[in-house]
C-alpha cells in the first residue's frame, strides 16, 4: 500500500524553536505591537493596554491571541485598567472572527503557567479559536497533525478587511 504524505511546512519553525532545555527564547510577544509590517507579524488590533495577533501556530483556521502589552504571567499581576482592556479585546477578538469567519462556536481561555500548556508562561495571552460543527477529525490524534484550509497571509487579509468594524 503506498504511503500519502500530508506536509504541514509550517509546523518546522515551532519544532526548531529553542526547547525550556536548550537556549532561552526570547518573548516575541514584546516585539509584535511595535512591526512595522503587521501582515508579517500577523497583528490584527492594537488597543490602549492589549492587541490581537493571529497564532503563529493555530489550532484551528483563524486562531487569534488577545495579549496585554505589558509583560506579565497573571491575570492577578494586571491592573484594573490592563484587565479591563484586555477584556474588551477578546470581545473585539470575538467580533472579528464571527464577522469574518462566522463561526459556530468558539474555545476562549487562558494556560496559565507552563504546567497548564502555556508556550510563553511569562506573558499571558487569551486563546480565542473559532469552532465549527465537525471540525474535528481523525487527523489530530492519528497522524498528530493540524488541517488549516487558508493559508496564514490569506487568513490574515480576510480578518484584516474586518478590523474597522471592532474599533471604537
Amino acid at each position: 500500500m503506498p504511503h500519502e504524505y500530508l506536509h504541514a511546512h509550517w509546523r518546522m519553525p515551532y519544532i526548531k524553536e529553542p526547547s525550556e532545555t536548550g537556549a532561552k527564547r526570547a518573548n516575541p510577544f514584546l516585539s509584535i505591537p511595535h512591526s512595522e509590517n503587521p501582515k508579517e507579524a500577523l497583528l490584527l488590533y492594537k488597543g490602549s493596554k492589549s492587541f490581537i495577533v493571529m497564532n503563529k501556530f493555530p489550532y484551528n483556521a483563524g486562531h487569534l491571541l488577545c495579549i496585554p502589552y505589558r509583560e506579565v504571567g497573571d491575570l492577578e499581576d494586571l491592573e484594573d485598567e490592563e484587565y479591563g482592556d484586555l477584556c474588551q479585546t477578546v470581545l473585539k477578538g470575538k467580533k472579528l472572527l464571527r464577522l469574518a469567519l462566522q463561526p459556530d462556536a468558539f474555545n476562549i481561555g487562558y494556560n496559565l503557567g507552563a504546567s497548564a500548556g502555556a508556550g510563553i508562561p511569562g506573558h499571558l495571552h487569551c486563546h480565542i479559536v473559532p469552532r465549527w460543527s465537525g471540525d474535528t477529525n481523525f487527523m489530530p490524534v492519528i497522524a498528530g497533525t493540524r488541517v488549516l484550509p487558508e493559508a496564514m497571509a490569506a487568513m490574515w487579509e480576510r480578518l484584516h478587511q474586518f478590523v474597522p468594524q471592532i474599533e471604537d
